[in-house]
């Protein structure tokens, strides 16, 4: 099953990476699959900003002293996200912080390796990466098992790891003076789960995101989102997520129960109206 795992997880990679390659050939305001090529920059305020590629999004700091950047995307976005940068600081960027170990978020960083930068990941990327090398995914120089924190030029940006969820190294990040988190794949704003819910532990999902309603943050930016959607949420987001799936997970037990388990059947049977109006 981890194998399988691996091969799909790699053709979904190599998926998103003709993707990439592909805003190389279409303008911006070609869509490709419902959303157009392109990317922004929003800022949120004190040096926070919110770079968006496609559908990706991720955050970057600026500070007196550096910059921190997360999740490059891959090497087409990271050289935008690079130019962006020199648009509004001069300083190098010192650190990039992983989510996880997924490619389709994590690839590009070689080029602000090239600059100096240190890599901050959980301990299993180490492991994750090291099993598929990439030669412009630089591996972490700092790792950690539950929680880190780093400050710089008196920001500071924390991470923690709520165990396996999503893959089994994600970690979210919390600007605590701000009560912002970014977090990447277990929350996506108003819109229901990817079809193949891939890497993903149901009921560790909904564990994870009942531990995050807990912390302390009034703001939640997501790793993906279209551009016609806001950079920053609510909180509420995260509640609305887990109810989403602790409704899924109730309709296709009932389902079941009710003696319905041909895996198409349940598809064309299981409706939840209530949330129709997400994306997907």
């Amino acid at each position: 099953m981890k194998r399988f795992l691996h091969i799909y997880m790699l053709l979904f990679s190599l998926a998103l990476s003709q993707a990439a390659l592909a805003a190389d050939e279409y303008p911006v305001d070609t869509p490709v699959g419902g959303e157009p090529f392109g990317h922004s920059v929003t800022p949120i305020g004190d040096g926070i900003y919110v770079f968006r590629w496609w559908v990706y999004r991720n955050i970057f700091i600026v500070t007196d002293e550096g910059v921190i950047v997360t999740d490059p995307m891959n090497p087409k976005a990271a050289e935008l996200l690079q130019s962006e940068i020199r648009k509004i600081t001069d300083k190098p960027v010192k650190y990039v912080v992983y989510s996880h170990n997924h490619h389709d978020h994590i690839s590009g960083g070689i080029i602000f390796k090239e600059e100096g930068a240190k890599f901050v990941g959980h301990e299993n990327v180490l492991k994750e990466l090291a099993d598929h090398p990439s030669a412009v995914t630089p591996l972490p120089d700092v790792t950690f098992q539950d929680r880190h924190s780093m400050t710089l030029g008196g920001r500071t940006l924390e991470l923690e790891y709520f165990g396996p969820n999503h893959g089994e190294s994600l970690v979210v990040m919390r600007l605590p003076k701000e009560k912002i988190l970014f977090i990447v794949d277990i929350v996506t704003p108003r819109r229901v789960a990817f079809r193949m819910m891939p890497d993903f532990w149901p009921d560790e999902w909904i564990r994870s995101l009942k531990e995050i309603e807990a912390t302390d943050f009034d703001y939640v930016i997501s790793g993906h989102g279209p551009h016609t959607e806001p950079a920053i949420d609510a909180a509420n987001v995260v509640m609305e997520q887990r109810v989403y799936l602790e409704d899924l997970m109730a309709a296709v037990k009932q389902a079941m129960e009710s003696g319905m388990h041909n895996p198409d059947e349940l598809q064309k049977s299981v409706k939840l109206p209530k949330y129709e109006d997400w994306r997907s």
